[in-house]
């Protein structure tokens, strides 16, 4: 039966067939790899490095794992979830070389994490792009004006209205006497000929009450005619000195 060290040594010869750039011996029982995605995006570059120690068991145990970043990032949660999978992925190959499956692993593992990035951002832009053309579109519609709505506008808009005019009346009163003062705000507090008609819209129809039931209508053409018909006699007349003359 092989030793450990003649397991390692024979399974270290493989990987640096494998890996003659990426693997690093670190010492008799211990190696680093350097890993990276089969495929890379613009933007989103991970390249780690896989630290793998061989317990005095070995194969019969998994190695003991370990993850360091050499470009890119890994959340705290990614890095968990990679070293999780990588022992499953150790102990299916109890009893054997696992060094290989492990690192094939790590591969495809970090090309997965890459694509969720990059749907995850294609995501957020989609939905940015779309509230951004609801606000615009909100904005060039407008807001649906309700009765509620008005109301409520016209409320506040009537309220800074009133609290611009008593600024505006205290900053004239300012150098006005007492007396001064008291027939400001006596002229002031009157109400305005629309403010009256908003009181009582009845107002535009109260002429027509003051006319007694009963009253003739006056027409005007009637005044027409006979001043057309003073008129005429003027002109008569004038003719008649003419031909006197």
């Amino acid at each position: 039966m092989a030793s450990h060290e003649e397991v390692l040594q024979e399974e270290f010869e493989v990987l640096e067939s494998i890996y003659p750039d990426e693997l690093e011996r670190i010492s008799d029982n211990s190696v680093q790899i350097t890993v990276v995605p089969e495929s890379t995006v613009a933007g989103e570059e991970v390249q780690l490095r896989l630290h793998v120690e061989y317990p005095p068991d070995y194969p019969d145990t998994i190695p003991v794992l370990s993850l360091s970043t050499i470009e890119g990032e890994l959340t705290d949660e990614e890095e968990s979830t990679l070293l999780s999978t990588l022992r499953n992925v150790a102990n299916e190959s109890i009893g054997m070389a696992q060094t290989f499956a492990i690192v094939s692993q790590l591969v495809d593992s970090i090309g997965s994490i890459v694509d969720q990035r990059v749907r995850r951002k294609q995501t957020e832009k989609e939905e940015k792009d779309r509230l951004e053309s609801e606000a615009e579109l909100k904005r060039i519609q407008g807001t649906p004006v309700t009765p509620d709505s008005f109301n409520q506008w016209r409320n506040k808009f009537n309220t800074r209205k009133r609290a611009l005019k008593a600024s505006q009346d205290e900053e004239r009163m300012k150098g006005m006497s007492q007396k001064e003062r008291d027939e400001y705000k006596k002229v002031a507090s009157r109400l305005t000929g629309r403010q009256l008609f908003e009181q009582n819209k009845h107002l535009a129809n109260s002429d027509a009450s003051l006319l007694e039931e009963g009253a003739e209508s006056v027409d005007i053409s009637q005044y027409d005619r006979q001043e057309r018909e003073v008129e005429e006699d003027k002109a008569e007349e004038h003719i008649h000195f003419s031909d006197s003359d």
